[in-house]
């Protein structure tokens, strides 16, 4: 493949809801530009992509790098990496279905941010209810949803694509009143992207085919105008006027190939052979091999020695690439999605992209005991590969913690732990992070005495135990010097070590002041450890006496819904535990409800939320603060617990 100048280069996010027929789409864009042979096959399998893949294609003067993305929403960390390196978005749509809620998200997550185009795919289809979908969109996405080309049909057998700027003298009358409201309406948006054209316009002068251009240049960058195309990938319909139109409209944001090499890492795959290949946007300058460059984020030089595109799924070296490109670098090892490289190195990094946090967490075990030491190091390239995946070791439960978008993404990644790095593992439910505290006050004597010949073991402790707004508070009021000051650190060690486990489930304790005020000490047989002893027996004697308590997790949830969907949640959220703490309405015609739940209610609730929105809803969720267990959920707890 040749290299491309700046203006010359295209690069297209493929969007949509799972099954919808983007990879197809992709692989008939291939055929047409004869970047391969192989034509897309119809299978009645839905295949799903569960990562984006690069596809680079040559249409006439052009070079398209065509990123495929998930459809699946588990998957939008690829989604959001894609985006922010395309020129453009192109959202497939099935013909067959109404709006799904994996073309919302792709039109919600492509935003203001990059121009949209729609391809309405399967329109041969008997199935296929292209007007009712076209309906559908500008009620809900507005009048700039505008058809370029229409299918044409004889009953429900389509017959071919037709060019509304175009004249056929085959088209029946009721389809030429159709074609031409379409097309009146675009030009009136076309009209209103430029002052000129809108007074030549409303003064009844045609727009020339050169104001048309111009026109819908500017909407479809400003967002003004998305236009629809259709079309059937299997049959390889439409492939050609899409990319016509993304060669003619779509313009690139990065054409600056004289400046200095800036450039944007913003998708990492860890090969077991390979290494670490970094995904490179090209935003400035050119790349070539055998440079340094410096990874701005980490203020570290780095030798680049090969650069690559990709060619059918392989890595195929290239010599160089210009601005706005996409190029694949190997085993540079600092690099992470995200980063910055520049030749500059007193160059600052971009804006990070900002990828959603864990929807679900999940607990993972080796299956091989010999195998949990390459946990940690497994997980760190499996983060790098997809930061929606985070991971880290529970102190309290002694669980590793796994968190991703959900139960599949989850999944994918257990199955590519061991299928890529040969680590089996088994995933659990989380253990909750239950404490102990206390209610009320106590006044206890601790005294641990012993003697078994030669030196015995004498310390005696009074203390005073009580709540406490802070962890831990520990203070003393000896007068007299009752317990002598080189022991007094060894008792406020006692409490702390003992406060590990608590006396109800054995969980740690917390919320506890101590007062130490009396005692009493031996001058041969007391020492440290004796005085910590005394200090174990009056903290289990105190714990008991002042009222103990189990303490929950509370989480602090932000859940955003659409307005038809808040009775469901609201309801659920009462029935988990939970207390609705307030709502507020977004931009979009949705709803953000802002709520508290016991966390041990809120593992699953991914899956939850998504069986009650189909999909729409989604959530962020926090510790918030500990409260008390209710009564009967507490006695169950702790009568299943390991020291009862």
């Amino acid at each position: 493949m040749k290299v491309y100048d700046s203006n010359n280069i295209r690069s297209i996010a493929i969007l949509g809801h799972s099954g919808c027929g983007k990879t197809n789409l992709i692989e008939a864009m291939a055929y047409t530009s004869k970047t391969t042979n192989k034509m897309p096959k119809l299978t009645d399998k839905i295949s799903m992509t569960y990562s984006m893949n690069l596809v680079p294609i040559e249409y006439r003067d052009y070079k398209l790098n065509l990123l495929d993305t998930p459809g699946y929403s588990d998957f939008t960390g690829d989604v959001i990496s894609a985006i922010s390196a395309s020129d453009a978005a192109v959202i497939v749509i099935d013909a067959t279905t109404s709006i799904q809620v994996g073309t919302e998200k792709a039109l919600e997550l492509a935003g203001e941010s990059i121009p949209k185009l729609i391809f309405i795919n399967k329109i041969d289809n008997d199935k296929s209810r292209y007007k009712d979908l076209i309906e559908e969109l500008r009620d809900k996405y507005s009048n700039k949803i505008v058809p370029m080309y229409m299918p044409i049909y004889n009953g429900e057998e389509f017959i071919k694509l037709h060019n509304i700027f175009e004249s056929d003298s085959d088209l029946c009358d009721e389809f030429k009143i159709q074609v031409e409201g379409t097309r009146d309406g675009l030009l009136e948006l076309i009209a209103e992207t430029d002052d000129e054209l809108l007074e030549k316009y409303f003064s009844g002068e045609d727009l020339t085919e050169e104001d048309i251009k111009r026109g819908t240049t500017i909407g479809i960058q400003n967002g003004d105008i998305i236009p629809v195309i259709c079309g059937s990938t299997i049959n390889n319909v439409g492939t050609e006027e899409i990319l016509g139109i993304i060669s003619s409209y779509i313009q690139p944001k990065c054409v600056y190939e004289n400046d200095k090499l800036n450039g944007s890492i913003f998708k990492t795959i860890v090969d077991p052979f390979i290494g670490k290949m970094s995904y490179v946007k090209i935003l400035q300058g050119n790349i070539k091999k055998d440079i340094e460059v410096y990874n701005v984020n980490k203020s570290i030089k780095e030798k680049i020695y090969n650069i690559y595109t990709m060619n059918n799924n392989e890595l195929s070296e290239i010599q160089c690439a210009n601005a706005g490109d996409i190029v694949v670098m190997t085993k540079v090892n600092s690099l992470q999605t995200g980063d910055f490289i520049s030749i500059n190195k007193n160059d600052k990094a971009d804006e990070q992209l900002n990828f959603p946090k864990p929807q679900i967490y999940f607990a993972l075990q080796a299956k091989n005991k010999g195998d949990e030491d390459k946990i940690s190091a497994v997980l760190s390239k499996i983060s790098e590969e997809d930061p929606t995946i985070t991971w880290s070791r529970n102190v309290e439960t002694k669980q590793v913690l796994i968190g991703g978008q959900g139960e599949l993404h989850i999944n994918i990644v257990k199955n590519k732990m061991k299928e890529k790095f040969g680590l089996d593992v088994d995933l659990t439910d989380l253990k909750v992070a239950y404490r102990e505290t206390i209610k009320g006050k106590a006044d206890v004597q601790g005294k641990h005495k012993k003697q078994s010949g030669g030196h015995g073991q004498y310390g005696d402790v009074k203390i005073r135990f009580e709540y406490s707004k802070n962890d831990f508070e520990f203070e003393e009021d000896i007068f007299g010097g009752s317990v002598p000051k080189q022991y007094i650190p060894a008792v406020e060690k006692g409490i702390r070590e003992s406060m590990s486990k608590g006396i109800l489930a054995g969980y740690p304790v917390t919320n506890i002041k101590a007062t130490l005020y009396d005692g009493s000490y031996h001058d041969v047989d007391s020492s440290e450890m004796a005085f910590k002893l005394a200090a174990n027996i009056a903290f289990k004697k105190g714990v008991e006496q002042a009222v103990p308590v189990l303490l929950e997790p509370i989480m602090k949830l932000t859940i955003v819904v659409p307005d038809e969907y808040m009775g469901d949640v609201m309801g659920d959220i009462n029935k988990k535990r939970g207390r609705i703490l307030g709502m507020e309405p977004t931009d979009n015609g949705k709803q953000v409800i802002y709520a508290n739940a016991p966390q041990a209610e809120t593992f699953k609730y991914a899956i939850d939320l998504k069986a009650m929105t189909q999909g729409r809803g989604y959530f962020e969720m926090e510790l918030d603060k500990y409260e008390e267990v209710p009564t009967q959920i507490a006695q169950k707890i702790i009568s299943n617990s390991e020291i009862n």
